[in-house]
């Protein structure tokens, strides 16, 4: 018996009815939608009654979305935000005093504080002013941030359950503290598709910081699709030398024989679904199609060289350096630019447990004026008004030093119950300072905002119910938000 025969025969009954089930769904859409969306399942709960010149400008939303991309600027480590946003000026009579237990109200720690004997206060050594007409509190560090604060809307009160890196980000990026799930940018490419056949919808790029002091793990599944179609994946580009390995044709091949060679593998594919019913068989042949395409579209998109010198003094000197935030800013904009959907950034090294007064000025030179920049792009090109630039880390840091504590330096542990984060265009309300925490940046006083409740005003801005835009796995219907009550902040959009 071969393999695929017996594959077949071992096939449950569920199984056989979820395949063909599914056979129907492709076989619907592809008639509404044609080529551009019949290797992607509908978001269940989707409207209808549009027209299809309707619904491949709108993909499958419930809404018409107010941003159309997104650019993902995570901070992987936690920003500490009383050094950044979240002005404590009180502080400054706390220092080296004992966190008050009244504060920490036995608060779980993380193993790297647990054993002192002491919490003591470090009041932040940087300088605040206020800005914009929306009178935003900005450190000193962040002197380009400061002048586009009314283009900004600013969450002071995130909250997280999670106190480790890898549970945080993951619950950042996928909604789930247990890795594996769809992240934000498959979840985006599965409801709103391509705008560009020879770009991927979702591409994810990992900056190298200037300080590599506390560098934290990354891998690919925090871009994973889960239990989406493997289409919906992120697609990681190089910073440095080739942006994608093996995309070109090796010395000897012309692109004729690389034809030649992707339609046979293509028939073999095709008698492999034919035979198994795998729908990741016709994911794999998509994305032969992709690289295959992506041999003409990628050198042209990375080409950042030719950028004017007027984009450059927008994005600082750092930007004509590859694998450096500011030149991953760039790409993103030029991305965006050629149709790309989601686009993922990684800064790393934002972990201060020490050093702050080494770490943090590096850090914040490395992303200032690129954010800037990014923003002053978007506007400049018509892009702003419908593309979401989401900045923010997984967790935020405690009020109290961890280890040595000075006036000129100080470190700062994991803080889940507050952290700030901010969002800009695309839909999101500009000037709005949103939230509120008490005198030691340590709980929240007014309008918290659950992750959940993020990733629910993110997919409004996009256009989705988060209550409505599902996928069958396991025999639920799968949510981003989960099962957990969420909440839309209407105060965060426009």
């Amino acid at each position: 018996m071969s393999p695929f025969d017996e594959y077949n025969r071992s096939e449950t009954r569920r199984q056989f009815f979820g395949r063909g089930s599914n056979a129907v769904g492709w076989a619907a859409l592809a008639s509404l939608l044609g080529d551009r969306r019949a290797g992607a399942a509908a978001p269940a709960g989707a409207a209808t009654g549009q027209d299809a010149a309707a619904v491949a400008k709108h993909a499958m939303t419930h809404f018409a979305p107010k941003a159309k991309q997104v650019i993902y600027l995570h901070m992987l480590g936690g920003p500490a935000q009383m050094d950044l946003y979240d002005y404590k000026p009180k502080m400054g009579e706390f220092f080296d005093k004992d966190l008050p237990d009244s504060v920490r109200m036995g608060q779980r720690l993380t193993t790297m504080t647990s054993g002192q004997t002491r919490f003591p206060v470090a009041p932040s050594m940087f300088q605040f002013k206020q800005h914009g007409q929306s009178r935003m509190w900005v450190s000193e560090l962040l002197p380009h941030t400061a002048k586009m604060v009314d283009d900004m809307c600013f969450i002071r009160s995130m909250s997280t359950e999670a106190i480790n890196h890898e549970p945080a980000v993951s619950y950042m990026q996928t909604g789930n503290q247990i890795t594996g799930r769809p992240s934000l940018g498959a979840w985006a490419s599965y409801g709103l598709g391509s705008l560009n056949e020879n770009l991927p919808t979702f591409v994810v790029l990992v900056a190298r910081p200037s300080n590599t002091e506390q560098i934290q793990a990354i891998s690919a599944r925090l871009w994973s699709s889960g239990y989406l179609p493997g289409e919906h994946a992120g697609v990681s580009f190089r910073t440095n030398g080739d942006s994608i390995l093996y995309l070109n044709n090796p010395p000897g091949v012309p692109p004729e024989v690389r034809r030649q060679t992707l339609d046979g593998l293509r028939k073999l594919n095709e008698m492999n679904f034919q035979a198994v019913g795998d729908p990741e068989t016709h994911t794999r042949i998509q994305q032969y199609e992709l690289a295959f395409r992506m041999q003409s579209s990628v050198p042209d998109l990375t080409a950042v060289e030719k950028e004017p010198e007027s984009v450059y003094r927008l994005y600082g000197d750092e930007a004509k350096k590859p694998g450096s935030f500011a030149h991953t800013a760039l790409l993103a904009r030029r991305m965006v630019e050629r149709g790309v959907r989601f686009v993922q950034i990684y800064h790393n090294n934002w972990d201060t447990h020490g050093n702050v007064a080494g770490r943090l000025p590096s850090q914040c030179k490395d992303v200032d004026q690129p954010c800037w920049g990014l923003i002053q792009d978007l506007k400049q090109r018509g892009l702003f008004d419908e593309t979401l630039v989401i900045w923010g880390g997984e967790f935020g840091r405690t009020i109290y030093s961890q280890g040595g504590l000075s006036k000129t330096n100080y470190g700062r542990d994991h803080h889940p119950r507050c952290f700030t984060m901010w969002m800009a265009g695309g839909g999101s309300r500009p000037g709005q300072i949103y939230g509120e925490t008490d005198d030691f940046s340590y709980n929240i006083v007014k309008d918290p905002v659950h992750i959940r409740d993020f990733h629910a005003t993110v997919l409004r801005l996009l256009g989705f119910d988060h209550e409505r835009f599902t996928y069958r796995y396991q025999g639920l219907d799968q949510k981003l938000t989960g099962v957990e009550h969420a909440r839309v902040i209407k105060e965060l959009m426009a």
